[in-house]
């Protein structure tokens, strides 16, 4: 699959996902859409995604959309979903992101086995629930492998599990991956084996891997992989008493 056939199917996800109506556009800077119940972001905050040379905003309100008018014209994707860069140009009070999106084609998937076989379980197993507890409550909420909605994929180490991956559902067909390890077994490779079995189980069921990646090291393990940075993904909350004219003020 070329690259932008992949990225009009992950465009597809993003698009169901800001629920009010709005397409991608390149033209003349993001599309900007009022949608409270946009699950690009938390509610009331403004959801930012960019993917190739596109990109969409759901915004909470009216005012708001003002705020954003002008600054998604003068701003290119890459600047969209970049902090520092926003803040110039936008009242700003706090920010979560940016992730890096990641999509897998079948073709590109390049699987990985480790020296022990990984074994399938069903959520709530016992072993998961301790990695998690393990892992403490930063990091197995950055992993999202709580969420999960397929099988957990794992490795042990004796009776405890000390890597496991999945993936959530989301709509459109894509699954969404996770991946945790835990403290004290990281930087041995274990990630890759979990994960690849997670992306195979994906791919076999028809859907498309994405992996959503703030830290460098699950950047690269997306990479290794196989899987193609398409885009970003940022929620900022604003100061809607602010107004358009003075939000202006600073842009360049």
């Amino acid at each position: 699959m070329s690259s932008d056939l992949l990225c009009d199917r992950a465009r597809g996800l993003w698009v169901e996902l800001a629920v009010e109506s709005v397409e991608f556009s390149s033209s003349d800077g993001a599309n900007v859409v009022v949608s409270p119940g946009s699950r690009l972001c938390p509610p009331l905050w403004t959801g930012i995604v960019v993917l190739g040379d596109a990109g969409i905003v759901t915004v909470p309100s009216v005012q708001v959309a003002k705020l954003l008018a002008g600054a998604s014209i003068k701003l290119s994707g890459e600047e969209l979903v970049d902090e520092e860069r926003l803040r110039e140009v936008l009242p700003v009070l706090d920010v979560l992101g940016p992730a890096s999106l990641f999509y897998l084609d079948r073709v590109d998937f390049l699987p990985t086995q480790g020296a022990a076989a990984v074994e399938e379980v069903v959520c709530g197993d016992d072993g998961l629930a301790i990695l998690l507890v393990r892992a403490g409550e930063e990091d197995a909420g950055e992993s999202g492998l709580e969420d999960i909605t397929s099988p957990a994929f794992v490795l042990r180490e004796g009776d405890d599990v000390v890597a496991a991956a999945g993936y959530q559902v989301w709509p459109q067909s894509v699954a969404h991956l996770s991946v945790l390890v835990a403290p004290g077994h990281r930087g041995r490779g274990l990630a890759r084996v979990v994960a690849s079995a997670a992306v195979a189980h994906a791919l076999d069921a028809g859907l498309l891997p994405q992996w959503r990646a703030r830290p460098h090291p699950s950047k690269r393990l997306a990479l290794a992989l196989g899987f193609r940075q398409l885009g970003s993904q940022l929620s900022v909350r604003l100061d809607a008493a602010v107004s358009p004219a003075l939000a202006g003020e600073t842009a360049v």
